[in-house]
């Protein structure tokens, strides 16, 4: 089949694309435009005993957190932007001609105090968010939105980019040099650099409450996650659920001051996993509204739609300004898709054979109901439970009899430390002498094959109230050889917490979500660059997902699978025979998982291919109209994410890029199909993914790093098999 991938030029950092986030300087070099009395004297706007003040003392300078208190943020923050600033002043008022040196390696080591802080605050906001951290998030939006203005918008700085970019092919640039050269002048240039002073003007503004809108959205989606919670009066409601999961439910309730009663939470999509198991179809129901129908405004709760409609009008007009059509084409331009068109071909093309799995998909569920004896039609909330019925019934797999042999720590250890000792002869070693923000937070030394101590590695595991919904990976300190930084990386996911005293058991979406998370982290860990805006995951969103979407494949993989798949009481691994099935199953209900993707990617798109004449009165009747439009307004599978609570793209940073999961999936099948091909779980296949994508981060050009892996570009092919769908 012919690549999908047409020519593929443009690269950009994906942290952020109006905002500068740098790591910090541990030292400055005698080039640089930032002298160490300048730096110093910035850092005295800080008292000494806030622990951001300095690097910290610990290990590869990870967070103190035993040290870290909530009054400390703001002064932190305050303080680092102003010695930015100072620092961005001196770079742009030196009287020498600019080099590659004192203008970008500068502004590579600006912003030390800054970084540490930020660090840390934009994972406790999501992690351990509490009402006065959210109080000071509220208050900061706004002004690191200006912080970054203040930067991109600075007309002497740019011109120093400026010209080093009209003469980049005279600087003789090593390749590195090049993309950063090239990224710092394109944010400049995105950001409204070239813009007169009138249109900057209206882009702060624009940027400012941006910034405060999305804010609140992110606030509004905590306190929704609390809103729209179930509590269950009568336990027979549960019936079906295991008796650990509803110890766990009970414990929940009574932490809410609900003792008596069982929780059900929601959870950050529209399906719940408690649907597969609950028999009770009122219950599943009620549950399945609850999540679905949330940030609506029902019974007097949070409506988020005037919020969306204000954010999408905002950055269309933003988008305008800075002279593209509409906020996709601005976000897709060095991304890896270029334009929304070639994304959205991608989606739409996949539409008719993935309608025409879940049909037949649908039908199976419809004569498992027959069997049953229910005489209702398939509704949402009946999907999973009959999906997990069908399943058990063709692959003879019970998800209760399968959940004790995945048990927390044997897949963590036996599974994915296991994987990338095989692949890449890391080792992991936890540790219990570092300070954590939270008592369920662990802490591991990795060390490379060698046995150099090549990272920190902190998991979080458990939900609770006060985290986000989801997964993600974040760093408290990126790898950077020009600040002689080593990798401080964090994985947080959402994994339900047992009773006390019972073992934490859990459904195979959380053991692939795990080894999801390590490949993010594995991006960070092996980052082997100099500069720190290309480090780990500073990559294309469409790029991203890759490493993280090519580790999945592994925990299916038989020598994988039986090594952590025990039992937790016997230790016995799981029987071939299950074992067999348990994978077999996997490629079950891809049909049902790939169109509530493609309806929230396409949403997503469409939301953000409007012009400011475009942007509707009606956000639940757009929304109808655009599953409508591609023909996939199917009422048994919803969107994965509705409108009102998509938190990838009206708060966090996939607007336009919703597409990139499935876009990176493409690469990710590829070259797990090409892996396998070259021997599977090899240290050499490793060594090679290790060198050619894990390392380089942002340094290369994506494509050309995939082909160095690869040999040639991806095709679709292995895509569709890994779905199930050819």
């Amino acid at each position: 089949m012919k690549s999908m991938f047409p020519c593929l030029t443009l690269l950009t950092v994906s942290s952020a694309v109006l905002s500068l986030q740098y790591n910090s300087a541990v030292s400055m070099e005698p080039n640089s435009a930032v002298t160490d009395e300048q730096s110093n004297a910035s850092a005295t706007l800080l008292s000494a005993d806030n622990p951001f003040a300095a690097p910290s003392p610990l290990v590869f300078h990870t967070p103190a957190f035993d040290k870290i208190r909530l009054e400390h943020y703001q002064p932190a923050f305050m303080a680092g932007m102003k010695q930015q600033l100072a620092e961005m002043d001196a770079i742009a008022s030196q009287q020498e001609a600019p080099t590659f040196d004192n203008t970008i390696v500068a502004i590579e080591k600006s912003g030390a105090l800054l970084t540490r802080v930020r660090n840390v605050f934009s994972n406790m906001t999501s992690a351990e968010k509490s009402k006065d951290l959210q109080n000071i998030e509220t208050e900061l939006a706004p002004l690191q939105a200006a912080h970054s203005d203040n930067i991109l918008l600075n007309r002497g700085l740019f011109k120093r980019v400026e010209k080093l970019y009209e003469t980049r092919d005279a600087l003789e640039l090593n390749e590195e040099q090049h993309e950063v050269l090239k990224q710092h002048y394109e944010s400049f240039v995105r950001a409204g650099a070239k813009l007169d002073d009138s249109q900057q003007a209206r882009i702060r503004l624009l940027n400012e409450q941006l910034s405060k809108l999305e804010t609140r959205f992110e606030e509004n989606l905590l306190a929704l996650s609390e809103e729209r919670s179930v509590f269950i009066d009568d336990v027979a409601d549960l019936d079906g659920m295991s008796d650990a999961d509803i110890a766990a439910a009970a414990e929940g309730a009574k932490a809410r001051g609900k003792d008596g009663k069982y929780l059900l939470e929601i959870t950050n999509t529209t399906r719940v996993p408690v649907l597969s198991s609950l028999n009770n179809r009122a219950t599943r129901k009620r549950i399945w509204e609850a999540s679905a129908n949330r940030g609506l405004g029902l019974d007097g709760g949070i409506d988020n739609r005037p919020l969306i409609l204000e954010i999408a009008q905002l950055r269309a007009e933003r988008a305008r300004l800075l002279g593209f059509a509409n906020h996709a084409v601005f976000k897709l331009q060095n991304q890896m898709a270029e334009e929304p068109a070639a994304a959205r071909k991608m989606l739409a093309d996949l539409v008719p054979g993935v309608l025409q799995k879940v049909q037949a998909e649908a039908r199976d569920l419809e004569a498992m109901m027959k069997e049953c004896g229910a005489d209702h039609t398939l509704a949402p909330w009946d999907w999973e439970y009959y999906a997990e019925k069908v399943r058990q019934q063709r692959f003879e797999v019970d998800e209760a009899a399968v959940k004790p042999y995945f048990e927390l720590d044997s897949v963590l250890r036996n599974g994915v430390f296991f994987t990338m000792h095989k692949l890449y002869g890391i080792e992991f070693r936890e540790r219990t002498d570092l300070p954590v923000y939270h008592p369920d937070v662990r802490v591991f030394d990795v060390f490379d094959k060698d046995g150099t101590h090549l990272a920190l590695y902190y998991v979080d595991f458990f939900k609770r109230d006060t985290k986000r919904g989801g997964a993600w990976m974040s760093s408290f300190v990126d790898q950077s050889h020009l600040l002689h930084e080593k990798p401080v990386i964090v994985n947080v996911l959402n994994i339900p917490k047992p009773a006390v005293g019972e073992p934490a058991l859990i459904s195979f979406d959380n053991v692939t979500t795990m080894f999801h998370e390590m490949g993010h982290a594995l991006h960070g860990m092996f980052s082997d660059v100099t500069y720190p805006s290309v480090s780990g995951t500073a990559t294309p969103r469409d790029f991203v997902e890759f490493p993280s979407t090519f580790e999945e494949d592994w925990a299916i993989q038989p020598e994988v699978l039986s090594n952590y798949a025990k039992h937790f009481k016997t230790g016995e691994p799981i029987p071939s025979e299950l074992l067999d099935k348990v994978i077999r199953a996997s490629k079950f209900n891809q049909g049902f998982d790939t169109l509530e993707y493609l309806a929230a990617a396409l949403l997503d798109l469409e939301w953000h291919t409007l012009t400011t004449d475009e942007i509707p009165v009606d956000a639940d009747q757009f929304e109808a109209s655009v599953l409508k439009k591609y023909g996939i307004d199917y009422g048994p599978v919803p969107p994965r994410y509705r409108t009102a609570f998509f938190a990838h793209i009206w708060s966090g940073g996939y607007s336009s890029s919703y597409y990139a999961y499935l876009w990176s999936e493409v690469l990710a099948a590829d070259a797990f199909a090409w892996m396998q091909a070259h021997g599977g779980l090899t240290r050499e296949n490793g060594q090679r993914f290790r060198d050619t994508i894990l390392s380089v981060g942002g340094s290369r050009e994506p494509m050309e790093a995939y082909k160095a892996f690869r040999g040639s570009e991806p095709t679709v092919d292995a895509l569709l098999i890994r779905r199930g769908l050819k």
